[in-house]
């Protein structure tokens, strides 16, 4: 799987994507394998070539040029595009099976009844 990457979000278009962030996920969810990859340079055609030598099965990004998604999708790859968050929550979704094309995930800060350490829930 592969997510394209603004710092920790994910990138809001794949064609201006200078990271990626390449993990393999178990059926019940589990990470198994997690890589960063920085780009020479911003390309989908690098992407789209990056995805298949990698045998990448799930690309998730924001915006993705209809050429690049009709292309990816020919060759059997799930696109969850239009996506908006950060790359870890989109990971959860992913792994709870809850992940659409065009989620907004919003993470919001709550405190324990104690105010200690604010957690983060998604």
């Amino acid at each position: 799987m592969l997510i394209a990457l603004y710092g920790d979000q994910v990138a809001p278009r794949f064609d201006l994507a200078t990271e990626v962030h390449i993990f393999q996920m178990a059926g019940n969810g589990e990470l198994l394998e997690q890589k960063t990859v920085v780009l020479p340079r911003a390309s989908a055609e690098q992407l789209c070539h990056l995805v298949l030598v990698e045998k990448i099965q799930t690309v998730i990004c924001g915006g993705i040029e209809d050429e690049y998604y009709k292309y990816l999708t020919w060759k059997n790859v799930s696109v969850f595009d239009s996506v908006v968050g950060s790359y870890k929550a989109a990971i959860k979704r992913l792994q709870s099976k809850t992940l659409r094309p065009g989620d907004i995930i919003r993470e919001s800060i709550v405190r324990r009844k104690n105010g200690t350490e604010p957690q983060k829930l998604v």
